[in-house]
């Protein structure tokens, strides 16, 4: 659910390009950036087939306050003792994740946030495990959810929709690369960053996929239409989730709504929504090839792959490598106080969490 890797790439790991600027992405620019990528995906291969190190001290960190619930727990803000250094907990209970049949997805996260490294998706410090939880310790993101912004606001203005909007297709474009599908793509997924960039996170429905796969998961108003229909998806239905997302950040709404999920997904599958009267012909004519039902005319996996957003008339004016290096300015920085400051979260109250007598689900999480 949060967590974050510094407030984008590294000196050394920043991508550069002595290729001419243009409006526009060019052939030549997407093949040195596919360049990078690659090492970025064997980075993904090598760190994905070691066991992780523990290198901390569990009883170095102490608990602030909660950040956020889930179905299977809560996230905590930490503090270590020694360094003083922030981190975002999250606690997941063994016996909510069995009963609800998530081992397999709860196991697959771990690997999955201990191996990836981009500058728009969250990643996993250090992990644990006692007789009754788990727990994924990642660092604090202290600008809160882009859902909670985004209602604050009611819609997001043109430019910061577009600067979001860049940075999510730049991170699936590296998640797809690396074989992941996300599957679940929403505001309340999305973390702001102190210097007003975006993470990424909870992969709890993230896996690697090779062809096909047929797991009804996600949020109903996100879902796409083959995976509503079973009939088998891909990486499209991230596109598809992206399209759904662009939306809402410029109406405020989403495009397919019914109080009963089944009518949301009649409204999905026929692929029928209205565009506010404030969108212009250009992101009318950007969703209009994202939410095509048919995924063969689909923006993002089509002949041209992430190139047709990179070069359509909405992003005129956005530099692709300077959204990647962090070096635009955001055109909205979230509030923040300082070290621990919480106001970007909500409320909620604490809980002690204390470890049962014995191992529960020993056999199950053996792995972890």
């Amino acid at each position: 659910m949060y967590s974050r890797k510094g407030a984008g790439p590294s000196k050394d790991s920043s991508y550069r390009t002595d290729t001419e600027v243009h409006d526009g992405y060019t052939e030549q620019q997407q093949q040195q950036y596919t360049k990078y990528l690659k090492k970025l995906k064997n980075d993904f291969d090598e760190t994905w087939c070691k066991r992780a190190k523990l290198n901390m001290d569990f009883t170095e960190l102490e608990r602030i306050k909660t950040l956020g619930t889930g179905a299977f727990g809560r996230v905590v803000l930490l503090k270590h003792s020694k360094s003083y250094k922030l981190y975002a907990m999250k606690v997941l209970e063994k016996e909510k994740i069995v009963k609800m049949k998530q081992v397999e997805h709860t196991l697959y996260e771990k690997r999955i946030l201990e191996a990836i490294r981009f500058p728009f998706t969250v990643c996993m410090e250090f992990s644990f495990k006692d007789n009754s939880c788990i727990y994924f310790i990642m660092p604090f993101v202290p600008g809160g959810e882009m859902f909670t912004h985004l209602r604050r606001m009611g819609k997001f203005e043109e430019p910061l929709a577009k600067f979001y909007a860049s940075q999510v297709i730049l991170a699936l474009e590296y998640l797809h690369f690396c074989n992941l599908v996300y599957r679940d793509l929403k505001p309340e997924n999305i973390l702001i960053d102190k210097s007003g960039y975006l993470k990424i996170t909870d992969f709890g429905f993230c896996k690697i996929l090779q062809g096909r796969t047929w797991t009804l998961c996600g949020t109903p108003e996100y879902l796409a239409p083959e995976l509503i229909l079973s009939k088998g998806y891909g990486f499209s239905v991230d596109w598809w989730s992206f399209g759904v997302l662009l939306f809402e950040m410029n109406a405020g709404y989403p495009p397919f709504y019914a109080n009963d999920p089944m009518k949301t997904y009649e409204k999905i599958v026929s692929g029928k929504y209205r565009c506010p009267s404030s969108f212009n012909s250009d992101l009318r004519d950007l969703i209009r090839n994202i939410l095509q039902v048919d995924i063969s005319h689909r923006y993002g996996v089509m002949k041209n792959g992430v190139m047709d957003y990179k070069n359509h008339k909405w992003f005129k004016g956005i530099e692709w490598e300077s959204i990647l290096n962090c070096r635009t300015q955001p055109p909205f920085v979230p509030k923040y106080r300082g070290p621990g400051d919480t106001t970007n979260f909500d409320r909620y109250e604490e809980e002690t969490i204390t470890p049962a007598s014995h191992c529960l689900f020993e056999a199950e999480f053996y792995d972890f």
